[in-house]
Formats: structure tokens, C-alpha cells, sequence
């Protein structure tokens, strides 16, 4: 009887205690969403403050991309790829190789040389080479200490005298003293790759191939003829856009560009004549005044790189290795 009356007034306690608890955590959902507001607004105003800051340190706004290229069908590939071989052809009517050579065993000896290394170092060094061993027959003689000597400005010399002398031993042995004309013949002899045959067939006996250089493998991938790294890959997807009669002279021009104008590091794009049909445009300087600077050789009013060019060639002839300076 006595606890009777005790109960309402419990119950009424209670129910005060969970409405102020209530009370007590909407104010205080209320001060937390009241000061995320406001957090995010200061953020936002440190951010869009922050924006014109950022570019006014900069002091010019951000380079705008350029715009994406259409997809490419395959046929407007080839169409764009034959163009541009056309447009390379009045460039450079008078592309050509650039090693020195007088007979197919003296653009073989040549080719090998000129791995890891300029044809123009390569055409410095030949002359005194083939005035003491013109012949295969005479170069399988040689002491092969006095072949590293001779050959030493074109880097390698120890491989690529290995290679030579046994080239030559093959030619003497294999092929009665002669360079052969067949493809699968030539890549049979020491340190000679399709490349190399394909130089020496191309230039030496009129059979067409594709010459895969650095240059070359640079450029088809640049202009999306192939995006193979693979030298072989890459002449083999270029072989089928082409027609076979152009192969050798494609190779030449393509070249020349890659060695005058489309440099590995900083392309003229300013400067490119093929410049509308390139899809690599802008990986170089664009502006024609800076990249007019950047051209080389007969474009640059330089010498090329054979001492003996060909009659039609516009640059000057490239001078003779400067003779070793004498001892004090």
C-alpha cells in the first residue's frame, strides 16, 4: 500500500529524463550539421579562392588539350600512308643511302659498322679500311688486332671485327669471294640481320625490301602504320600497305625524315611539311620558328653524311675524319 502512490511519480520522472535526453541530442544534431555546413562552405571558399591563386602564381592558365582524333579506318589509313610517302617523295627526290659504297661487298662491310653509330662515322672510317682490304678474300686475312684498329671510331670494335672476319671467311669459302643476292642467303653470314640484307639487296641488286631502322620503326609508329616494337613485326605490317615496288625507296624516305626533321627526342613538328597528316603532331615544337632551328643536315644548312654524295644531292659533302692530333 505504501509503494502504490510512488509509481506515477517514477514513471513521470522517467519519461522527463528521456524527453530532455531527446531534446539534449537534437540540439546537438542540430550544432553538428549547423557546423558541417559551415565547414563546408569555408572549404569551398579556400578551394575557389585557392583556384585563381594557384593560376595567378602560374602566370597563365592551363594549356588546353588537344582535341581527339576520329577513329581511323583501315583503308583511311592506307590512303593517308600512301599520301604521305607521296608528299616524303617531292621532299626528298633525292633520298638515297647514306654509307659510301663503290660494290656490294663495300656496302655490306659498311652496313655492319654502322650499328650503334652514325653513317657518318661510318663513311670516315671505310676509306682507309678498303684501301688495305678491298676484298672479302683480303679482309678474312687480316690480323685481327690490326681490323679493331682500323675500324675502332665505330664503337664495337671487337664484335664487329668477329664479325667481319667471319663474313668474309664465309664469302671466301661459301660463296667462291661474292655477296649473294638472296635474302636467306646473306642473314646466313656473320652479324648480318634482314636489316642489313635488306640494305644490301635494296641498294646492291635492286630487290626490294624494307629497312627497319631506328628511324624507321620511330616514324611507322608515330604516323600509325603499326604499333608493333618488333623489327620484324614492323616491316612485315608496312609491307602490307605498300606495294612492293616502293619498299626500298619508302625506306630512304622515311629515313630521312626520321634523320632531318621527326627526331626521337624533339621532332620539328613546326617545320614538317606532313605535319596535317601526322598523328603524332605536337610531340615536338609546333612553333615553325623554333623548330626551323631544329632541322638538320642539307635542311639545316649542314653537311650530310657521305663524303661522296650522289650527284643530286642539295647539302654539301661531309668532310674527312680529322687526322689524329700529334703527341707533345
Amino acid at each position: 500500500m505504501n509503494e502504490t502512490p510512488e509509481k506515477p511519480a517514477a514513471a513521470k520522472k522517467t519519461a522527463t529524463k528521456k524527453t530532455a535526453a531527446t531534446k539534449a541530442v537534437a540540439k546537438k544534431a542540430v550544432t553538428t550539421k549547423t557546423t558541417a555546413k559551415k565547414t563546408t562552405a569555408g572549404t569551398s571558399a579556400k578551394k575557389a579562392t585557392a583556384k585563381p591563386a594557384a593560376k595567378a602564381a602560374a602566370g597563365k592558365t592551363p594549356a588546353k588539350k588537344a582535341p581527339a582524333r576520329k577513329p581511323e579506318s583501315r583503308a583511311a589509313m592506307v590512303r593517308r600512308a600512301r599520301r604521305i610517302n607521296r608528299e616524303l617523295a617531292e621532299l626528298y627526290p633525292y633520298a638515297h643511302p647514306e654509307l659510301d659504297f663503290t660494290n656490294s661487298f663495300e656496302l655490306l662491310v659498311a652496313t655492319v659498322l654502322s650499328a650503334q653509330t652514325t653513317d657518318l662515322r661510318v663513311n670516315q672510317t671505310t676509306p682507309r679500311l678498303f684501301a688495305v682490304c678491298p676484298t672479302p678474300e683480303d679482309m678474312a686475312a687480316m690480323d685481327p688486332e690490326r681490323l679493331e684498329e682500323l675500324i675502332r671510331p665505330t664503337g664495337f670494335f671487337r664484335a664487329k671485327a668477329k664479325s667481319l672476319l667471319g663474313l668474309s671467311a664465309a664469302l671466301r669459302d661459301r660463296f667462291g669471294g661474292e655477296v649473294p643476292g638472296r635474302l636467306e642467303d646473306l642473314v646466313t653470314l656473320p652479324g648480318v640481320g634482314r636489316k642489313t640484307a635488306n640494305v644490301v639487296l635494296g641498294n646492291a641488286f635492286g630487290v626490294p625490301g624494307i629497312t627497319v631502322d631506328t628511324h624507321f620503326g620511330r616514324l611507322a609508329r608515330r604516323f600509325g602504320w603499326t604499333t608493333a616494337e618488333d623489327a620484324e613485326k614492323v616491316e612485315a605490317d608496312v609491307a602490307e600497305i605498300f606495294p612492293k615496288s616502293e619498299w626500298t625507296m619508302l625506306s630512304h624516305r622515311v629515313v630521312f625524315h626520321g634523320r632531318r626533321v621527326c627526331h626521337s627526342r624533339k621532332p620539328a613538328c613546326g617545320a614538317c611539311a606532313i605535319a596535317p597528316l601526322c598523328p603524332a603532331y605536337g610531340e615536338g615544337e609546333t612553333d615553325p620558328e623554333k623548330a626551323k632551328k631544329l632541322l638538320k643536315y642539307e635542311l639545316g644548312g649542314k653537311p650530310g653524311q657521305r663524303l661522296k654524295p650522289p650527284a643530286d644531292y642539295p647539302g654539301q659533302p661531309a668532310p674527312p675524319m680529322a687526322p689524329p692530333a700529334a703527341a707533345s
